[in-house]
């Protein structure tokens, strides 16, 4: 079974970093691109970013290009996303998704349970 596990998540205040990483198993990392995702409570999922499948691209949404970094180490099976100059409307659960065929809005039917992420003063 798939399965995948976020950390690094926690309370920080505007203008600080955090990184975020997701561990996977039960399929072969190296050949699926990665997401990552965010939800605040009565919103929609949110995409954050994309990796492929080797980290040769990765592709951000227009909110948060040029802070946050994603990035993958196949070898370790993990995925990080690197969050800088946090916001409080960055203020979500953050989810790492496995990437397929077809995946996208909604619909990633394999992700992880998240890791809180907070901007706060």
């Amino acid at each position: 079974d798939v399965q995948l596990v976020e950390s690094g998540g926690g309370l920080v205040q505007p203008g600080g970093s955090l990184n975020l990483s997701c561990a996977a198993s039960g399929f072969p990392f190296s050949a699926y691109s990665m997401h990552w995702l965010r939800q605040v409570p009565g919103k929609a999922l949110e995409w954050v970013s994309k990796i492929s499948s080797a980290g040769t691209n990765t592709y951000y949404a227009d909110s948060v290009k040029g802070r946050f970094t994603i990035s993958r180490d196949n070898a370790k099976n993990t995925l990080y996303l690197q969050l800088n100059n946090l916001k409080t409307e960055d203020t979500a659960m953050y989810i790492c998704a496995k990437g397929g065929s077809g995946y996208g809005g909604n619909f990633y039917p394999e992700k992880g349970q998240g890791t809180q992420v907070t901007v706060s003063s």
